[in-house]
């Protein structure tokens, strides 16, 4: 960062030494995993912009907005209509969950054996270090497992407005239902808070804005089907990492902008690694920035990541939203109908998660699969034995890994994964 940002810093409460931390770690590892890839395409450099002053200038614009009126809206999860929150002049960002810090404060608060992306926004939290927290109007906690439900009856004492969205656990006639009703208080609170009123006219208007970011993820999601691979899968989740941060037209024109890029690689026969390297799809919980442990094994043992079905990947950016409808009421439906496709693990049954895998093996030619969970994350821990027999029995390799943010198991995970792709080569 070539500004000083640390007086704005200051001025939202952060622990200056803590953060200053923070942002070595960070930088140094962002430097050793991305900066060091070779052959990236020229539209990265946009995006290692954008994390080079992810903690700067995009918070500086945060700042700026909420000086104009307008409200930033922090959240965790891809159940967060961001259409609704355009709607209203709001700003949607993720909030930091991505990495191990202040463990132990965490700790003091939550059991030992709670999942770490819970204990990461708790760290984050406590030890002041997430200036998207800080910048936060409303934080926007789902029920989407009972570790959050329980764990936002605590969290709620740490930030100053917490607004806790329940959701349903089936796809039911009755959970479209609660959805529906939960968005709608949703919408409410935000009403009250920017003192706007919803309309039609602005709603459709946010469903056009992130309807073009999805278009344009889906974009991308197809091109990483070619053989050579024309972008690497770490910066492909980086793509979707920054998804959740960055303003939403500009991140738009940024991504098809790498689109195409890629279609020229692509029609040149250029790729990140030689046609005929293993290609492996990633399924399972989501990896928040910095959580690129995983990948950066992958792709450092000789294979390549040509997909995410994540909730940080295409569980997240999946479909779009009908936009025909002409009343408020018909686009409020349109927006529940969109979110209630979405595959999560909260929900019983979910065959169409193990449908979505199998659909984005075809479409990008993966040869195998490594289902990612993280420890103590009971929905996608107890899916990923179904799943794995599922895709075993359709002929697709699998290989299950459970692990947190820590570093101390990446020899053995290195180990596993090396012996899973050299099977992809027989």
């Amino acid at each position: 960062m070539s500004t000083d940002y640390r007086p704005m810093w200051k001025d939202l409460g952060l622990d200056l030494e803590a953060h200053d931390a923070l942002l070595g770690v960070l930088g140094s590892l962002y430097e050793q995993t991305f900066l060091t890839q070779r052959d990236r395409p020229d539209g990265m450099k946009y995006f290692d912009f954008v994390m080079s002053e992810v903690h700067g200038l995009r918070i500086q614009e945060l700042m700026e907005a909420r000086k104009q009126g307008r409200k930033v809206v922090g959240a965790f999860c891809a159940f967060v209509p961001e259409e609704i929150v355009l709607a209203l002049d709001g700003i949607l960002v993720g909030l930091c969950a991505g990495a191990e810090f202040a463990t132990p404060e965490a700790e003091k608060y939550l059991p030992r054996n709670t999942c770490a992306l819970i204990k990461g926004f708790f760290g984050f939290a406590l030890a002041r270090v997430c200036p998207y927290l800080a910048a936060s109007d409303v934080v926007v906690g789902e029920n989407t497992c009972d570790g959050k439900k329980k764990s936002y009856e605590i969290f709620r004492d740490l930030v100053p407005n917490l607004h806790v969205m329940d959701l349903p656990q089936t796809k039911s006639a009755e959970g479209r239902a609660l959805l529906r009703a939960e968005f709608v208080r949703f919408a409410a609170h935000l009403e009250e808070l920017t003192g706007r009123r919803l309309t039609a006219d602005a709603l459709r208007q946010g469903i056009a804005t992130v309807n073009a970011k999805r278009a344009a993820m889906h974009r991308l999601a197809r091109l990483r089907g070619a053989d050579p691979a024309p972008i690497s899968g770490l910066d492909g989740l980086l793509v979707n990492q920054v998804y959740l941060y960055d303003d939403p037209v500009r991140f738009t024109g940024s991504v098809n902008a790498i689109g195409d890029e890629l279609e020229q690689r692509i029609a040149q026969g250029r790729g990140v690694t030689p046609k005929g390297t293993p290609r492996i799809l990633i399924s399972g919980c989501p990896m928040a920035v910095p959580n690129w442990k995983l990948p950066a094994i992958i792709e450092g043992s000789g294979a390549v990541i040509v997909g995410e079905e994540s909730c940080v990947g295409e569980r997240g950016t999946q479909n779009l939203t009908a936009d025909t409808g002409r009343t408020l009421d018909e686009l409020m439906d349109a927006i529940v109908d969109r979110y209630l496709t979405i595959d999560c693990a909260i929900f019983t049954p979910n065959p169409s998660r193990v449908e979505h895998v199998l659909s984005m093996v075809r479409r990008t030619g993966a040869h195998g699969v490594i289902h990612y969970g993280l420890q103590f994350c009971s929905p996608y821990l107890i899916e990923a034995g179904p799943v794995e027999r599922r895709l075993e029995q359709e002929g697709v390799p699998t290989l299950r890994i459970e692990t947190d943010y820590s570093q101390e198991d990446v020899g053995q995970i290195r180990t596993r994964v090396e012996s899973f792709i050299e099977r992809l080569r027989d």
